[in-house]
């Protein structure tokens, strides 16, 4: 059986695999479109297999906010290389599942997964992909909040994306919520606040304090006092409603949302970066 350009062209507009793995499955197929997909689609499982073991550390980060402004979501579709990681097409397909998380208003990793996009679910569609691809791609991230009004901004190369969301809402918000989610993405912060700060991370901060202190020859009886000193400095930096304000280094961040609107926090944030 003849194979058209006219059908080769219709399968790869569907599916994005290349020309030849579409002309090669529609012969296979005797010129059947729908299961022509399905080797296309099978190949791309197959080729998933085949590259489950390579690190997939390149990728795309993006994050988008809702139309009601009261959720948003980041996420992470990581790849082998930065050639693919710069594709127009793999940014719209990363672009795509965020689109549809957002509509949809995932919950978390496992949900986006299992959501049916044109008939296939998350999961499945990013199989297809391994196969259009040949890389190996995969879910790498996926981050919500929510809260009575949220924030997100991506990074210019689409390697780092915040969300943050705030304890009020109102359009008076709208360049502190900015302001924000660019401290995130600035200052790596590490929690919202000193209580958000883990026992695990606080007594290793302590350990490297007592440590250090230690190396300089301080007495044995002074280095619990001199690492709380150091912890209290870690908190200063490393927590985002007492770090310094990037626009302003006189103020933290707490005193600026002070100065916005009497009551105003941030109610939680989350940062996705590519190492």
């Amino acid at each position: 059986m003849k194979i058209t350009a006219q059908q080769v062209n219709e399968l790869r507009k569907r599916t994005g695999a290349g020309m030849m793995d579409c002309k090669k499955a529609l012969v296979e197929t005797e010129g059947d479109m729908e299961k022509a997909i399905d080797v296309l689609r099978k190949k791309g499982q197959k080729v998933a297999a085949k590259r489950a073991d390579r690190d997939a550390a390149e990728g795309v980060v993006l994050a988008k906010v809702s139309d009601d402004n009261k959720y948003a979501a980041a996420v992470m579709v990581n790849c082998e290389t930065d050639f693919v990681a710069k594709n127009n097409d793999f940014i719209a397909f990363t672009r795509s599942i965020l689109d549809f998380a957002v509509e949809n208003k995932a919950k978390n990793i496992d949900e986006l997964k299992a959501l049916v996009m044109n008939g296939r679910t998350i999961e499945e569609l990013i199989t297809d992909q391994t196969g259009v691809i040949g890389e190996k791609i995969q879910l790498g991230r996926f981050e919500i909040i929510e809260s009575e009004s949220t924030y997100s901004y991506i990074h210019p190369g689409n390697r780092i994306a915040t969300i943050a969301g705030f304890n009020k809402c109102g359009d008076n918000l709208a360049d502190a919520g900015k302001d924000i989610v660019m401290q995130i993405a600035a200052m790596d912060p590490v929690a919202l606040n000193k209580e958000s700060v883990s026992e695990e991370m606080i007594k290793r901060e302590m350990e490297i304090g007592m440590d250090q202190a230690r190396q300089e020859g301080k007495p044995e009886e002074m280095l619990e006092k001199i690492a709380m000193g150091k912890l209290n400095k870690f908190y200063k930096e490393s927590t985002l409603l007492n770090q310094a304000f990037i626009k302003d280094g006189k103020k933290s961040v707490s005193q600026y949302l002070q100065d916005v609107e009497n009551g105003l926090t941030v109610t939680g944030f989350k940062r996705l970066a590519l190492a």
